[in-house]
């Protein structure tokens, strides 16, 4: 792949960049349909079909209404795209006229440039502006309060922050199943016996 070919991928990768950030920010679509509704509005009354050697011309005795009236869309439709404060006001100027245009302009342009520039003002009265996410990704997680918390007692890494008490591990080699041994009432410890058979024994 050649230099200049990456750099004219580069370009139209820019250019596609800026016209989406671009669009983003107005309400491109409502401003779109209206411009478009306003084409056949404003064409149709000065327009001539011809069907073989038959001229059919549809002007009415309010072409002009018409013409103002196709004028006034393409302006709105531009309002909504480089003046989109004032959005409501277009969408709603835009309704007005489509509403007109069906008793001036041939049933608004055959009811196509009616229906374009009812949904252009809908959707620009509709569009608002989307909020930018902010820079912070969110709040860290907080340790839950303990002695592993503050950096006390802490152990190798297993029984950090815990409390309590434990039973006595058994020593290795015992039974830590077998049942203790009984103590039978009246008998002496350990070491008072043998002190007792050590006297018999001397005497």
């Amino acid at each position: 792949m050649s230099a200049e070919s990456t750099g004219l991928r580069a370009r139209l990768r820019y250019v596609r960049l800026a016209f989406r950030h671009w669009r983003w920010q107005r309400p491109f679509w409502a401003g779109l349909l209206t411009l478009v509704a306003g084409v056949p509005i404003a064409y149709f009354p000065y327009a001539n079909l011809t069907l073989g050697q038959l001229t059919f011309r549809m002007a009415t005795t309010a072409g002009s209404g018409s013409l103002i009236i196709g004028v006034l869309l393409f302006v709105l439709g531009l309002t909504m795209w480089f003046q989109s404060a004032v959005r409501v006001f277009a969408g709603v100027a835009s309704i007005l006229l489509a509403l007109v245009s069906l008793v001036v302009s041939n049933f608004g342009g055959f009811l196509v440039g009616f229906l374009l520039a009812l949904i252009g003002g809908a959707l620009a009265v509709s569009w608002a502006p989307g909020v930018p996410a902010g820079d912070d990704p969110g709040g860290k997680a907080e340790l839950p309060d303990g002695p592993s918390a503050s950096g006390g007692d802490e152990d190798d890494g297993f029984g950090a922050g815990l409390s309590g008490d434990f039973p006595d591990v058994p020593a290795q080699g015992s039974d830590p199943f077998a049942a203790p041994e009984p103590v039978l009432a009246g008998a002496r410890p350990e070491d008072e016996t043998t002190e007792e058979n050590g006297r018999h024994r001397a005497g």
